[in-house]
């Protein structure tokens, strides 16, 4: 699958994400300092989905229906980064439908809602 990782998400994640064969774009190797909105234009136009901690991505695909492939918004508070990085990586590696979804990924679960449907067309 094709991801692009937030500047907020830890480098071991999108490592350990292209070491399980996945397509990872992170933003603190390419676009560092980015906007919310670059970041969203970039993986769209990318076909990637976007991995953050940030909810503001929320607000920008859902409430203003920007174009966007699909995005994961990680909320977890683990008892340690390591802990946190390794349910991230399980959590993503584990689903194929990310893709027109608003995914939350909890300590303890995942929530999808699907995008708007003009999201989706391309």
């Amino acid at each position: 699958m094709r991801f692009l990782t937030n500047e907020n998400v830890p480098g071991p994640v999108a490592a350990t994400l292209r070491e399980r064969g996945h397509d990872v774009v992170a933003v603190k190797e390419s676009l560092p300092g980015a906007a919310d909105r670059t970041v969203l234009e970039r993986a769209h136009a990318e076909e990637r989905v976007v991995v953050t901690f940030d909810k503001d991505f929320g607000e920008l695909a859902v409430r203003f229906q920007l174009p966007v492939v699909g995005v994961i918004l990680l909320r977890l508070g683990g008892s340690s980064p390591d802990a946190d990085n390794r349910r991230a990586v399980a959590a993503i590696a584990s689903r194929e439908d990310w893709p027109g979804h608003f995914g939350v990924v909890t300590d303890d679960r995942i929530r999808l809602r699907p995008l708007p449907a003009k999201q989706g067309a391309r």
